[in-house]
């Protein structure tokens, strides 16, 4: 079992506890994730990142930028400046339940650097 969190977020990877073997959390909240959801929730954050991360020298310090990504069963928006930012997520697939998260600037970093390396 993989487990880490910090202030506001948490992330869990467990294959023996079957389908949903990845729970994900912030601050008041958390789900549950399938193998194939974590994957796509894993390649959505990376993509959001990696465009934050060309544009951030594009951007002046007091301009904010909000990207938003539709991908499979995902939407994610990240949102900020070019120094920090927050996260939205929803899963919403065709079947089963749907779900929503949140982290703020003060934990959103620190959970997709998490999740790189909890893949």
């Amino acid at each position: 079992m993989i487990v880490q969190e910090g202030p506001g977020w948490r992330l869990a990877r467990d294959p023996s506890r079957g389908e949903f073997s990845i729970l994900v959390g912030g601050e008041g909240w958390a789900f549950e994730l399938t193998e194939p959801e974590w994957k796509d929730l894993v390649g959505l954050l990376a993509t959001l990142e990696t465009q934050h991360s060309a544009l951030r020298d594009q951007l002046m310090a007091e301009e904010a930028i909000e990207l938003e990504l539709d991908r499979g069963v995902w939407w994610g928006c990240l949102a900020g400046d070019c120094q920090s930012w927050s996260l939205a997520l929803v899963l919403t697939p065709q079947e089963g339940r749907g779900v929503e998260g949140f982290w703020p600037a003060s934990a959103a970093a620190a959970v997709v650097a998490a999740v790189r390396t909890c893949e």
